[in-house]
């Protein structure tokens, strides 16, 4: 009977045991296997900035609107504000999608794509007459 309690007793923390040195070698085969990785040189992807924002005469070429003329909503994509129905608001032809003056100035002075959809605002969207022969 002795001996039954005993096994009884033994088996399962032997079990347990087992299975959590099993744990600590993964766990410590893994940090060593880090380590290892951590003295060689790492280079994150960069993202190419084949994207430059538009000059300031691009920008005057893009309409500018009073707030409540915006045809998608009133809502700057930029600033997270709402754009009021008289502030000067510019309008991004093609997608129409509308931001305050100087948040679509910044922003495009940076970035040649809308905000919101991402669309490329290329020449043929800057000078729509020159470059259409019809």
């Amino acid at each position: 009977m002795f001996v039954s309690v005993f096994l009884a007793l033994f088996l399962p923390c032997a079990g347990m045991s087992t299975v959590f040195l099993v744990y600590i070698c993964l766990l410590f085969h893994d940090a060593s296997a880090n380590n290892d990785n951590a003295n060689q040189v790492f280079h994150a992807p960069v993202k190419p900035n084949h994207d430059k924002g538009l000059s300031a005469s691009d920008l005057e070429k893009l309409p500018k609107v009073a707030g409540k003329d915006l045809v998608l909503g009133t809502d700057c994509a930029v600033c997270l504000d709402e754009i009021e129905s008289e502030q000067p608001a510019r309008m991004i032809p093609g997608c129409n999608h509308g931001f305050h003056l100087q948040c679509a100035d910044a922003w495009l002075s940076k970035n040649s794509i809308c905000p919101v959809c991402r669309a490329k605002i290329g020449p043929d969207l800057l000078d729509p007459i020159e470059n259409n022969p019809c």
